[in-house]
């Protein structure tokens, strides 16, 4: 029995297709929904981590009916204790050239370092992939690549060491005591903290004097600069810049980013344009 330990919901689809169709990787396809790249990490006291990554995507997403509750650690703890029960069990951690899945890799070893010797991880950064059309790509996500070359992956699955452990839970205690508003990919595993203002010019950059949609500042400056942290978080930016007057608003923010458009202030006249970063 494996565990494969993903994150985000659209890299889960193809590998739960490839298990099925490779009984070598029979298993459990376990989702973790945060997006630990962004936002606080550093809990106060007397407060869970659940908690505190509840109140920021309440934040981000604001929903007065349906509050957003983050249960990833549960989900996790729930995991470890099936190991407890079955010895033959295993954790694959699938991990990605991407923040948010190296964010959960590290935070993950927090609670599964004990299963030592049944903890892998399946590390895709730099490999060449096919795509659909029989063409080789690098990937930066789980989600881009196709079952069936998802099953080639397992041969990527190898046991996290004793010194790898020591080495990499050591970086999860850095960014959590940084616990900076955003943590970006360099190169290999690192991830380095940055303020949560980090993209906001890039987001400016596709403002203009009329009003637009934010959905369409954000979808341009995702695809211009490759951000990753998401819509919903840049989104959340957009309306953070409102508050501070470096934009103006039209609509409801409490809907979807369909539902509200944004502005330089003014009408540009006599505008200096600042370059984007």
């Amino acid at each position: 029995m494996i565990y494969h330990i993903v994150t985000g919901d659209i890299a889960a689809a193809p590998l739960k297709d490839a298990i099925i169709a490779d009984s070598a990787m029979e298993g459990e396809v376990v989702i973790m929904k945060d997006v630990l790249s962004v936002g606080p990490l550093q809990k106060e006291e007397g407060q869970k981590f659940s908690e505190l990554r509840s109140a920021f995507w309440q934040q981000v997403v604001p929903n007065e009916k349906n509050p957003i509750q983050v249960d990833d650690l549960e989900r996790l703890l729930e995991t470890g204790n099936e190991l407890s029960k079955n010895e033959d069990a295993k954790i694959w951690l699938w991990q990605a050239p991407w923040p948010a899945d190296i964010a959960t890799y590290y935070w993950s070893l927090k609670y599964l370092g004990k299963y030592m010797g049944r903890l892998y991880v399946v590390n895709i950064a730099g490999l060449p992939f096919l795509d659909e059309n029989g063409k080789v790509f690098y990937p930066k996500g789980i989600g881009e690549i196709q079952p069936k070359e998802l099953i080639k992956a397992k041969r990527l699955a190898r046991l996290i060491t004793p010194a790898e452990l020591e080495t990499d839970a050591e970086e999860w205690r850095k960014l959590q005591s940084e616990n900076a508003g955003i943590r970006i990919h360099e190169a290999g595993k690192r991830l380095v903290s940055k303020s949560e203002e980090h993209y906001d010019n890039q987001l400016i950059s596709f403002c203009s004097h009329q009003f637009q949609k934010a959905s369409k500042v954000v979808n341009q400056a995702i695809a211009r600069y490759n951000i990753p942290p998401g819509d919903l978080y840049l989104g959340w930016r957009l309306r953070k810049m409102v508050d501070a007057g470096r934009l103006e608003l039209q609509g409801d923010v409490t809907k979807g980013l369909k539902d509200f458009d944004v502005k330089m202030p003014g009408d540009g006249t006599n505008a200096q344009y600042a370059l984007p970063l």
